[in-house]
């Protein structure tokens, strides 16, 4: 993409307002944290301490505010402590240029590192720069830095036990992430009626598994609800795709079979929908009668045969599990008799996973007493404590401190823009000089797109903030109390928007600027016009910052490439290796690789998304239709091993010659492929094609099994991938892959 549309395309979409569900009692909570300090700093100090103190509040508040899972209590504090530190610092050596400049550019580079570990830290981490070079401008002595840097503190202590005084939705966002991935399902069933073939969306499932990571303590007090739906819902998603699929193992497209499989695809997408909304508002389950009506075995109608068969009576174990799973009355629209649970449930062969019970890794077994009966033990998925996640970020850090890493490129870039952009400050005239690195230090990120959407976004903002404010001030002229309340009126509608915009923010931020300095007596034409002319010059330093020191993603397709394809790689030899080896098969094998298949996708995405935007080439690059068709071979590819997922053997049954072949092919042609993609060179998959001739041959005196279908379209997939990233000739005529004879 040429320069100059993306710069257009950047500003555009920095502009651009999401539409987002506001939580006013939320916001309130924050802006009565920010009052409650502003008002406790006027009444024991000068008006210069209100300040200091109330942007400690403030950036407390706004770490609140994160997409994080982890207690908002936490989040505030562990905000406020490194704003203290920060400031305090900041204070002993303000007095030394020098000095300070290097710290300035040590802990920058250090909060630049923090985005290794998360946005929420990299964020933080911001904000403590900003925090630290804005109170340093205040005169103070060493007991008045630690005044200041106690009181950033309290700020953030209040904010903490506000959220904890007055809790608003406990458990909710935990809550509507299970509830979207139980919909996320429901609406893949749906999708299936119209669409056999429709792909499926992981990231509401990614989302969920993130949001169950919870500590001992959080798991001690986790509402029931919140327990075993997850896995439930992945084990919905190969069953409802088997029973779609009309080649692999599901009914005809045509025909009583398929109105069957569309009344029971139907059928549970009601339940899971009633459970997603059972559990967003915390109710009991309400099932419509018509939906438990289907879920039954039928005495008679159309009847479901072979491995649709198999797949009709899982779903309907399954939907009886999510219902049960609620451990809460189950209430039905309309009353009915219904058949016993019992006759719900299909035979579950050895090895399988029974509806209710969660994935390998998160549960543990069960065991068994002296008198037969069955004790099950739950584990959940662990998140690591703040001290625990100390050696996490000194891992993260080693392994990023290379130049090839976007995350070191960024903390340099950082370190390098706070530093000289805050010697550039104290050259100008302006009073607040501060203003040009700390627009820097909050515009830039990691990556192109969002540096300069927000740098357009903050200016705009800060335009109409700004000028705003300071209409009102030359209107008014306000008291340092009345200028107080008006801040925390922009703050809470800072926090309101905040995920509407960053735009939207900047518009809340600047007024919230103007009107805090104003409590300090601060000339609101000066603020105004510096704070317009600093933030312009800020947001310009960072982004020109990026064009010279990038870190583009656009080169990096390819190994995205490459990684989606040995995680699917492994994916499918997992599940296939079942039916070769079924004695020896590993439910947290194919788990595993399944997480680690989805990790890579959601990468994939990521960087397809910003190479999208950036305006640059790369040799050996993808070509955006390149790239959607090595997309669509990758995602089929994907769907045709869920799909085999639903049909794994017993432990005890027969091993597959054909599929052990097939997989040993597999297995070895995948590790030549991905180093093949990387450096754009042609992929082979004439060893596959071999197995796969090979197993037709075997199988050849009856029908196909169902995982000889499978590897039959997983090889339509390889062979669609290696035309997709097949080398291109120079004139731009695509070289056709090599597609070995079936």
């Amino acid at each position: 993409m040429p320069w100059l549309r993306a710069l257009k395309e950047t500003a555009r979409s920095g502009l651009t307002v999401e539409r987002t569900s506001l939580t006013p009692f939320i916001a309130l909570r924050g802006a009565c944290g920010v009052a409650l300090v502003i008002g406790i700093a006027l009444w024991i100090g000068p008006p210069q301490l209100a300040v200091s103190s109330a942007f400690g509040a403030f950036a407390s508040g706004v770490a609140t505010f994160q997409r994080s899972w982890r207690p908002r209590p936490v989040l505030a504090l562990s905000a406020a402590t490194g704003l203290a530190v920060s400031s305090f610092l900041g204070y002993l050596l303000a007095g030394h240029i020098v000095f300070f400049v290097l710290l300035l550019a040590v802990w920058a580079f250090a909060a630049g590192m923090a985005w290794g570990i998360g946005p929420t830290s990299g964020v933080v981490a911001a904000l403590t720069i900003a925090v630290m070079m804005i109170v340093i401008t205040l005169p103070t002595s060493v007991l008045g830095a630690l005044t200041h840097a106690a009181l950033i503190a309290v700020g953030g202590l209040i904010q903490a036990g506000l959220i904890i005084l007055f809790p608003v939705r406990p458990w909710g966002e935990r809550r509507d992430a299970l509830a979207d991935a139980l919909a996320g399902v429901a609406d893949y069933a749906r999708r299936l009626r119209h669409d056999p073939t429709a792909p499926f969306d992981p990231e509401p499932l990614i989302t969920a598994r993130r949001a169950a990571a919870v500590t001992p303590r959080q798991a001690r007090r986790r509402p029931r609800q919140l327990g075993g739906y997850r896995g439930l819902a992945e084990s919905f998603r190969p069953v409802l795709a088997s029973l779609a699929d009309p080649v692999v193992g599901g009914a005809p497209l045509e025909g009583p079979e398929r109105d069957r499989v569309q009344e029971l695809l139907s059928a549970a997408a009601t339940v899971l929908d009633a459970v997603a909304r059972a559990i967003r508002r915390g109710e009991r389950v309400r099932i419509p009668e018509s939906a438990l009506e289907v879920l039954q075995v039928p005495e008679s109608g159309p009847k479901l045969n072979g491995p649709a068969r198999k797949a009709a009576m899982r779903l309907i174990a399954l939907t009886d599990g999510a219902v049960e799973a609620a451990e809460e009355p189950v209430e039905v629209t309309r009353s009915i008799p219904l058949l016993p649970m019992a006759t719900w449930h299909s035979p579950v062969t050895a090895g399988e996973v029974r509806p209710g019970e969660a994935e390998s890794g998160e549960h543990t077994g069960a065991t068994e007493t002296g008198s037969g009966q069955v004790v099950r033990r739950t584990r959940h998925l662990n998140r690591p404590s703040l001290a625990r996640l100390v050696p996490v970020a000194l891992r993260t850090f080693r392994r990023e401190f290379t130049m090839k890493s976007a995350v070191f490129r960024h903390a340099l870039r950082v370190a390098v823009v706070a530093s000289a952009g805050y010697v550039l400050g104290q050259a100008l005239p302006p009073v607040h000089g501060y203003w040009v690195p700390l627009t820097a230090v909050m515009v830039l990120r990691p990556d192109f797109s969002r540096t300069y959407e927000r740098g357009v976004a903050r200016f705009a903002g800060t335009l109409v903030g700004v000028g705003f404010a300071g209409a009102v001030m030359a209107l008014f002229h306000p008291g340092a109390y009345v200028s107080a309340a008006l801040a925390v009126v922009s703050v809470g509608f800072m926090y309101l928007l905040m995920h509407t915009g960053y735009a939207i923010a900047s518009v809340c931020t600047g007024a919230y600027v103007v009107f805090l300095l104003g409590i300090a007596g601060s000339l609101w034409s000066q603020t105004a016009l510096e704070r317009i002319a600093l933030t312009a010059l800020g947001g310009v330093i960072a982004m020109l910052s990026y064009a010279v020191f990038p870190a583009w993603e656009t080169p990096l397709l390819r190994d995205r490439l490459a990684d989606w394809l040995s995680a699917t790689g492994r994916y499918s030899i997992a599940v296939l290796g079942a039916f070769s080896r079924p004695a020896q098969r590993s439910s947290r094998q194919v788990r595993e690789a399944l997480l680690d298949t989805r990790a890579s996708r959601q990468l994939w995405d990521q960087t397809v998304s910003r190479a999208g935007a950036e305006p640059v080439r790369h040799r050996g690059r993808l070509s955006r239709r390149s790239a959607s068709d090595a997309q669509s071979a990758m995602v089929t590819m994907g769907r045709v091993t869920m799909l085999l997922e639903a049909h794994l053997p017993s432990r005890d049954a027969q091993p597959n010659e054909g599929a052990a072949e097939f997989v040993t092919a597999l297995s070895t042609t995948m590790a030549n492929a991905a180093p093949a993609i990387r450096e754009n060179r042609p992929v082979d998959w004439g060893p596959v094609h071999e197995a796969l001739s090979a197993w037709w041959e075997r199988e050849s005196s009856g029908p196909p099994s169902v995982a000889l279908r499978s590897a039959d379209l997983l090889t339509d997939a390889l062979d669609d991938l290696a035309e997709a990233t097949a080398p291109r000739a120079p004139s731009g005529k695509g070289t056709p892959g090599r597609r070995s004879p079936a």
